[in-house]
């Protein structure tokens, strides 16, 4: 069974930068298609970024594009995400996610749904 885990968390100050990793364990990552998630308090489970098996296609969301890159290292089974230029908006628990084998046609990239195994979570905090 595959297994997730998010580091990287913790205090930053706004304007500042992060990595998050994703360390994935009882599969290889290279299976999977792979995505960030965030869930700021009182909100629902946001799209932040998703990539592709080689890493050759990356996906963004909005609020994120243009500074953040997720990329991925296959021999070392972990996945990551820097994040540049950081808002307090940013703040959030960030999760990894494997994205399902098979799923609806109607699950976009940004989906939750679509994705099935998940981490526990790194809580990011950016400060002003």
């Amino acid at each position: 069974q595959v297994q997730l885990e998010e580091s990287g968390g913790g205090l930053v100050q706004a304007g500042g930068s992060m990595t998050l990793s994703c360390s994935v364990s009882g599969r290889t990552v290279s299976i999977y298609y792979m995505a960030w998630f965030r869930q700021a308090p009182g909100k629902e489970r946001e799209f932040v970024a998703r990539i592709s098996r080689s890493g050759g296609i990356t996906n963004y969301s909005d609020s994120v594009k243009g500074r953040s890159t997720i990329s991925r290292d296959n021999a070392k089974n972990t996945v990551y995400l820097q994040m540049n230029g950081l808002k307090p908006e940013d703040t959030a628990v960030y999760y990894c996610a494997t994205e399902r084998a098979v799923f609806l046609s109607r699950m976009a990239i940004d989906d939750s749904a679509r994705y099935d195994n998940w981490g526990q979570g790194t809580q990011v905090t950016v400060s002003y």
